[in-house]
């Protein structure tokens, strides 16, 4: 292949062709069916000799505006062949050297970029907790007011289904139109267009839920809330991940849960706060506070660099290592992110050139290494949202009610529910690199079963009798046990 310079060198698609033959998405593919895929993608520099990897290098620099770092790319390709070898690398100076150690001694350490990145990151995770949430203690105010009763709809099933079709309007609209916008706002608007887009929608959506006046009014503000939501929570987690070092980058991918959860309590707390005011006041106050969390997060990601692995995508090498610089530390480290990106990429559009949307859906199942990730991530994402642990945090407050709790010691109840669920998310964000999601998942699903299992089974103790509230002690202390727990 000729440089910019015109001189004959090779690159990285050359040498797999070299060694496998011409066809490298063939070769690819075909590994993958044998489970060898992972070998290649492990670290697709492993098999290129030195020599030909700092030809290589100096391709990219020309190619791309970067022979100002041509000595640091340089080293950063040989640091991301040799990973494990830094500390008797030959090539790195002594300071060099320290840097690169300490992201394994002292992996929080990292230019405040990263973290105001991460707060961002974590604000819009919060977002999705507290819109959550703040339906949960406005739902029995507004119920009243907005005429979802039995008496005013006739009839008991049907004032229920009227609530479930309000509450869960959010994820019917993520479900049909949220989730399915994420690739072609992200390919347009890139990801921080994305989420100040989706958190921007929430802002107004949030608004107009504490301005509406009839149920079917609400049900549209909180379906527009949905598109937020959708495209949010699917763009904000691959954002992080794409920016993140990777020691580290596990923890902040599990962020996203960690301040859902932190949302989720808010939410529940902003129900105790405005709980006791006029109910017409109350609940509409309790869905407008939902506004101030996407605001700040409009205004965050407006100063966070864009996602360096989309700018590689899109052909803007330059602008992604300097992205990268932000992230990172040192130049060295940017330059090693930034051409270890690169290959990562090249070697996907290479795995996926002349496919189309079906040709890849189809290889989610045709390819074993894909099979078995489509399955484990359906099963997993399916169980997280049907599980029922969902349930309590829409209703926590009326199945406190209807355990025999009044309205504020309901909204109280609902609140160390959500306290709960934040502090033992926090142990998952610490563990998470150290033991790995496969372990944390199988340890604690089954206990979340049982529990789930216990708060329902609470319900049949001393039952009340038809269009009655239960005065068992029993009863709304197990419910309330297994709720906590």
């Amino acid at each position: 292949m000729k440089s910019p310079a015109g001189s004959e060198t090779g690159s990285i698609q050359d040498m797999y062709k070299e060694e496998y033959g011409d066809d490298v998405g063939f070769l690819l593919t075909d590994l993958g069916s044998r489970g060898d895929l992972n070998v290649v993608f492990d670290n697709p520099l492993a098999k290129i000799p030195d020599d030909q990897l700092m030809r290589d290098v100096k391709d990219f620099c020309q190619r791309y505006d970067l022979m100002d770092q041509l000595e640091n790319m340089k080293k950063g390709a040989r640091v991301s062949k040799y990973p494990n070898d830094i500390a008797d690398a030959h090539y790195l100076s002594q300071e060099e050297k320290n840097v690169l150690l300490r992201e394994k001694t002292n992996k929080w350490d990292h230019p405040w970029m990263l973290y105001w990145l991460c707060t961002m990151c974590s604000l819009a995770a919060a977002t999705q907790g507290m819109d959550e949430t703040a339906n949960n203690g406005a739902l029995p105010l507004y119920s009243k007011i907005l005429g979802l009763t039995p008496e005013r709809l006739g009839s008991q099933s049907k004032a229920d289904n009227i609530q479930g079709l309000v509450v869960s309007a959010p994820y019917l609209a993520c479900a049909i139109l949220g989730c399915w916008l994420t690739e072609p706002l992200n390919k347009i608007f890139a990801r921080r267009g994305t989420i100040f887009i989706s958190s921007l929608i929430a802002a107004l959506a949030s608004i107009w839920e504490a301005l509406v006046q009839s149920w079917p009014n609400l049900f549209v503000a909180r379906f527009v809330l949905g598109l937020g939501i959708g495209t949010k929570s699917a763009t904000v987690p691959v954002y992080a991940a794409e920016c993140a070092p990777a020691p580290i980058r596990g923890a902040l991918v599990m962020q996203w849960q960690v301040w859902t959860a932190f949302g989720i309590m808010l939410g529940n707390i902003i129900g105790v706060a405005f709980g006791g005011l006029d109910p017409d006041l109350a609940w509409r106050l309790i869905l407008g506070s939902t506004v101030v969390l996407p605001l700040f997060v409009c205004a965050q990601v407006y100063f966070c660099p864009e996602s360096p692995r989309w700018l590689i995508q899109n052909n803007k090498h330059k602008k992604a290592f300097k992205s990268f610089q932000q992230l990172r530390k040192t130049d060295l480290q940017a330059c090693r992110d930034v051409y270890y990106t690169y290959i990562g990429v090249e070697l996907e559009n290479k795995v996926n050139a002349d496919k189309n949307f079906f040709t890849l859906f189809w290889e989610l199942f045709s390819i074993p290494r894909n099979r078995r990730a489509t399955w484990a991530t359906w099963i997993v994402m399916f169980g997280q949202q049907f599980c029922g642990v969902n349930v309590i945090a829409y209703y926590s407050t009326k199945i406190f009610i209807e355990g025999g709790y009044s309205l504020n010691t309901a909204l109280l109840a609902s609140m160390g529910t959500g306290i709960l669920n934040w502090v033992f998310a926090l142990p998952a964000f610490f563990t998470i690199d150290k033991f790995g999601r496969r372990p944390l998942l199988i340890f604690t699903f089954p206990f979340l079963a049982i529990f789930l299992l216990w708060t329902g089974m609470s319900f049949f103790i001393d039952p009340p009798p038809p269009g009655e509230t239960s005065h068992s002690v029993r009863r709304t202390a197990m419910i309330t046990v297994g709720m906590y727990l």
